[in-house]
């Protein structure tokens, strides 16, 4: 007969069988799990990450290259070599302006197609040493068959698309250098007459994505929808001939963001995200690594579980906390980031899930606030003339306004208040685009005289300089540079759009009678008023 204590034994060996082996499948069945999930969201997260920085960087590259071919569009007037060498001159100075907004631009062209002119070729700009922009001898185009687009890619593929395109990255022609660009073809009056485009040197989009890691083993490299590579940091994929770059068993079969394939005899995972050039970017981990040292662990919490399930028990509390510390942190960090607070402190700095999980979080936040200050940024500049904007000047007097309240601060400054005559005209005559070119050279001859003062367009034909420093001291005489320069911009211009007619006021600070920024704006605004009426009659 088996005594209670044999049995309350039994049972209790039982109970600590039972709960080991359920603690063990569990843990097997969670630690994996969850490690798998964390895995899949820190590949996701990279990938995400990575996306955003090519996909700004190519976006960059794609708006500098529209903007100058819309200009290009807007500015021609005609396919006679004299008209085309006249505008070729008015778009290099666009473009060279787009050029140097734009990071990582290697080459910039304009060329035009044999078949419309053949002594007006364009032009072709380098940047191979990073000290500013040359130009360059252009191709001989009238050479090569532009129906084969097999050859000059950055010519014939565009013209025959029809439409704009990223090209795979080539080796550029003269240069020797290996390159990506964005193309995009010229039309005028429905006739094709040439391409604009920029080319970015192809090691520096591989630097971006070479700075994607993850794990010990992990990295990133750019592919095709079906696996064929265009970038690879354990690959040279340029020794490879045109079209026969290598393929690897990435191409997805379903919708999924996560793609399992075998490289080199290592079971791997990767995650994708489409890029707005159409390539793909992959964040690639062998799955050993994504799967840590679960094993392990389960292994020592059987072991530490049967020896004392108690003391283990609260060991395991206590490294719970362990962990669960830095997640709290990480938890309160994106309830800061939440509420727009991107000047976070995270403390954890070990190597492990977590130390890297808070590392990419850091760098995460990090290129939030940057890019949320450059959004910022762009808020305050106008879209047509790339000077400061409204929202810009309010910003702008609130701070002098600020020093002339203190009181203390010697503020000396002076308001010019600027407003384009028949601008109306201009856009019920010859329409809305030439009234945005009536506005822009306006614009440039208001910038170019009062160079050292910030410009604003407050809206439609208003514009506002704040003259400070050197340009306050030279206020009169910049006001009659100002006007000399307008008569002979409109005395040599060819068309009433290209002329210049500006009526201007300008008003100084009295800090003993004006109270603040509002009194000076609103004299030189009445200053201006009476110059357009004495121009007016002076006509």
């Amino acid at each position: 007969m088996r005594s209670i204590r044999t049995r309350m034994t039994l049972l209790t060996v039982c109970m600590i069988v039972i709960t080991v082996t359920s603690m063990a499948l569990l843990s097997v069945f969670f630690i994996r799990n969850t490690e798998k999930q964390k895995s899949n969201q820190l590949l996701l997260l990279l990938c995400e990450t990575g996306e955003r920085n090519l996909d700004y960087y190519f976006n960059s590259v794609q708006k500098s290259v529209s903007k100058v071919a819309s200009f290009v569009e807007s500015d021609m007037d005609g396919l006679e070599d004299e008209q085309l060498a006249r505008h070729m001159e008015r778009v290099r100075k666009q473009f060279d302006v787009m050029a140097s907004k734009t990071n990582g631009v290697l080459t910039y062209y304009y060329r035009i197609d044999p078949d419309v002119s053949k002594s007006v070729k364009g032009f072709w700009y380098t940047n191979l040493d990073g000290e500013g922009f040359v130009e360059h001898e252009v191709t001989d185009i009238s050479r090569y068959d532009t129906k084969d687009t097999s050859k000059l890619v950055w010519f014939t593929v565009p013209k025959y698309e029809g439409e704009p395109v990223w090209l795979s990255p080539y080796m550029t022609d003269n240069l020797d250098k290996r390159v990506i660009s964005y193309n995009v073809p010229i039309y005028w009056r429905g006739e094709f007459v040439g391409v604009v485009g920029i080319e970015i040197d192809y090691s520096t989009m591989a630097e971006q994505v070479e700075s994607i890691r993850l794990y010990n083993n992990g990295y990133a490299f750019l592919s095709d929808a079906e696996g064929c590579l265009f970038f690879h940091p354990r690959i040279d994929v340029s020794q490879y001939p045109e079209g026969e770059a290598p393929v690897l068993p990435i191409e997805a079969t379903n919708k999924s963001t996560f793609v399992q394939y075998t490289y080199d005899g290592v079971e791997k995972i990767a995650a994708w995200l489409p890029l707005s050039n159409g390539m793909r970017l992959n964040v690639t981990v062998p799955v050993s690594e994504t799967e840590g040292d679960w094993q392990k662990l389960v292994w020592n919490t059987l072991i530490y579980a049967t020896i004392v399930l108690l003391a283990s028990s609260a060991f395991t509390m206590l490294y719970a906390k362990r962990i669960t510390g830095p997640l709290e942190e990480l938890t309160e960090a994106a309830d800061q980031i939440d509420r727009g607070n991107y000047d976070i402190e995270l403390n954890y700095e070990r190597d492990d899930e977590v130390g890297r999980l808070t590392s990419t979080f850091k760098r995460l936040a990090g290129h939030m606030r940057d890019h949320i200050t450059e959004l910022n940024k762009r808020a305050y500049v106008d879209s047509l003339t790339h000077v400061r904007n409204k929202g810009a000047y309010s910003r702008y007097i609130e701070g002098i306004q600020e020093r002339i309240d203190r009181k203390n601060d010697e503020v000396v400054f002076a308001v010019g208040m600027f407003d384009c005559d028949n601008l109306k005209y201009i856009n019920d005559r010859y329409g809305h685009e030439k009234g945005d070119v009536y506005l822009m050279t306006a614009c440039r001859l208001i910038c170019r005289v009062f160079q050292h003062s910030p410009v604003f367009r407050l809206g439609g034909d208003e514009f506002c300089v704040i003259l400070q420093n050197e340009d306050f001291q030279n206020k009169d005489a910049l006001s009659q540079q100002f006007f000399d320069a307008m008569v002979e911009i409109s005395s040599s211009a060819e068309t009433e759009w290209e002329e210049v007619h500006v009526a201007m006021g300008i008003s100084s600070y009295d800090k003993q009678t004006d109270h603040n920024v509002n009194d000076v704006v609103r004299r030189a605004d009445e200053l201006m008023y009476e110059n357009k009426r004495m121009r007016k009659r002076g006509r």
